[in-house]
């Protein structure tokens, strides 16, 4: 008898089972994922949702979309409707659970009078850079406040005062009193709540005082009775302070676990770096295709089950790395290579006029949509004595004998096609640039049906010129030139901006299949690589992205 495949659970899981065998909150699993509305989602944000929703669902719980909007001044609504947008795209549902930050704001104010109350919160007149100065080095004690020892009547005056809208913005803040000697540094009286006069995009302008992330993140969970909130390690020092509220305030304790980002290489997860290079122009906008948001990754054509493929198979750990961008575009082919029509199209055209078939004639080629899938069918691909061949496929003369493209004297099949032979080419004497190739045919050798028993060991793709459609082609590369462009010390990340990262060809000519082809319609341009229709494609014109290119380097290592 074989043994049963034991099935790996990561140290999430393993906690998570813990709880559930030991009865611990009866053995409900509530998560929530909970992003800030002040920017677009990305590549980091498809590994917490992955694995926020991805668990919920493995032990049969429920999972939060709660957003945390306590900071007027950068959330908008715009962001709320493209994350939801976002997560749905990636296939995942928070049915009726959407909550807010904001929607807690009464009772957030009321656990902060219950602070206030039990004398562990105070109303600090000090300013932003004293305050900095007051929390001092994690190795040298801070120093108190001098108003830290106000009395709780004249701080829950001066609080009420705050929220009524007496004092000017920066004017006072509320302290958590905490512990300003612990080498924590968020433990050192931390802001809870501070004046700002900006209307919100939900409460208008009901409020003028707004909690701090800190102070709202952590009780949201507990009014939500979340069981497991799972967040990023950059949060692993802020867990004793979340804590340290829970027992004052006795609320309900949900359980902060944290696990490494998701850091992919020539991609950066900073939403303030992001912003930056819209700001500057250096994107169209946040969903460029050459941008590490989600957005931008479905305009560029990635499919979103590779995506959350991707973040389930490089696993949970609980430090951070680096994955090689490699193994991501990996996952994209191999998903588009199963899914995707093989088509023709040429970036560069050189024209190839075929010399013994007759001007007026013409023939319809079958060709196979996708040999990945047989279910795929097949399509009619016209053909005439004109065709447009890629300029890269013809040589004047074969470099080598492993050159099996265009050259004279040579043969080459046209896929669907016929075979050629190469007799002679003509090009402008001041440039050298060849202007067109002339050819013959083997009547013969046409695919599905040849008798001629004429060899040729390339095979190149073509479009006839008088049915071929003209459109615009873009093709992208990695954003930045360097695998970890925020990781260099006392340099801008901007300095290793990728300048060639963006080509547009303003006419490539692809087979008159294409011209129905709708926005996200997605294609292998055959031995070119994956492209999508972009979403400024309109009735007169087509726009394609390149998605990724055909070569699978990462395959290339593991087999090396």
């Amino acid at each position: 008898m074989s043994e049963k495949k034991t099935e790996y659970v990561n140290f999430i899981e393993q906690i998570i089972e813990e709880d559930i065998a030991n009865g611990k909150n009866a053995g409900r699993i509530h998560t929530r994922f909970p992003p800030e509305p002040n920017g677009y989602l990305h590549i980091g944000h498809c590994k917490a949702i992955s694995i926020n929703f991805g668990l919920a669902q493995k032990y049969g719980g429920k999972t939060n979309l709660r957003f945390d909007d306590t900071n007027p001044s950068t959330e908008e609504t715009r962001y709320v409707d493209n994350i939801k947008k976002d997560i749905a795209w990636l296939g995942f549902d928070w049915e009726d659970r959407e909550f807010y930050a904001s929607d807690y704001f009464d009772q957030l104010y009321e656990f902060a009078c219950k602070l206030i109350n039990k004398g562990v919160a105070y109303v600090d007149d000090s300013t932003a850079e004293e305050i900095k100065e007051q929390k001092g080095v994690p190795t040298k004690p801070g120093t108190e406040s001098p108003f830290r020892n106000r009395s709780i009547e004249e701080n829950l005056d001066l609080f009420q005062r705050m929220k009524a809208g007496e004092f000017e913005d920066g004017a006072k803040v509320l302290r958590a009193k905490v512990d300003m000697t612990a080498p924590n540094m968020h433990l050192r009286d931390p802001v809870i709540y501070r004046i700002k006069r900006e209307t919100h995009h939900r409460t208008g302008d009901d409020w003028c005082i707004y909690p701090m992330y800190d102070f709202a993140h952590g009780q949201s969970d507990s009014i939500e009775t979340i069981t497991h909130s799972l967040c990023s390690l950059e949060f692993i020092h802020h867990r004793p302070l979340y804590n340290w509220f829970i027992e004052q305030l006795e609320i309900f304790p949900s359980r902060q676990i944290e696990f490494a980002r998701m850091n992919v290489a020539y991609m950066i997860t900073s939403k303030r770096k992001l912003l930056k290079l819209v700001n500057e122009g250096l994107v169209s906008s946040w969903n460029d295709p050459r941008m590490p948001t989600i957005s931008g990754m479905r305009r560029r054509g990635y499919p979103a089950k590779a995506l959350v493929d991707f973040c389930h198979q490089t696993g949970t750990a609980k430090r951070n790395n680096v994955i090689e961008i490699e193994l991501l575009e990996s996952f994209i082919r191999n998903s588009l290579n199963k899914s995707t029509a093989r088509v023709h199209a040429v970036l560069d055209p050189l024209k190839v006029i075929i010399t013994n078939y007759p001007e007026d004639q013409e023939e319809i080629m079958t060709a196979i949509n996708n040999p990945e899938d047989e279910n795929a069918g097949t399509r009619d691909i016209p053909f005439s004595n004109t065709i447009y061949i890629e300029r890269s496929d013809f040589a004047e003369e074969a470099p080598n004998r492993k050159y099996f493209r265009m050259a004279p004297d040579r043969n080459v099949r046209l896929k669907n096609a016929y075979i050629l032979h190469c007799d002679s080419y003509k090009k402008e004497e001041e440039t050298g640039k060849i202007l067109e190739v002339h050819c013959s045919y083997y009547p013969d050798s046409r695919s599905g049906s040849d008798t001629s028993g004429i060899k040729a060991k390339g095979t190149l793709h073509w479009v006839s010129t008088k049915h071929a459609i003209e459109a615009e082609v873009r093709l992208y590369d990695r954003l930045f030139t360097d695998p970890t462009p925020t990781a260099h010390e006392d340099v801008d990340f901007l300095t290793f901006y990728n300048k060639d990262s963006r080509h547009v060809i303003e006419k490539a000519y692809l087979e008159p299949s294409l011209k129905s082809a709708q926005i996200g319609d997605q294609f292998q341009f055959m031995r070119i690589g994956y492209f999508n229709v972009d979403e400024d494609s309109h009735a007169d014109k087509l726009v394609f992205n390149r998605t990724i290119t055909l070569k699978d380097t990462w395959a290339k290592k593991q087999k090396n």
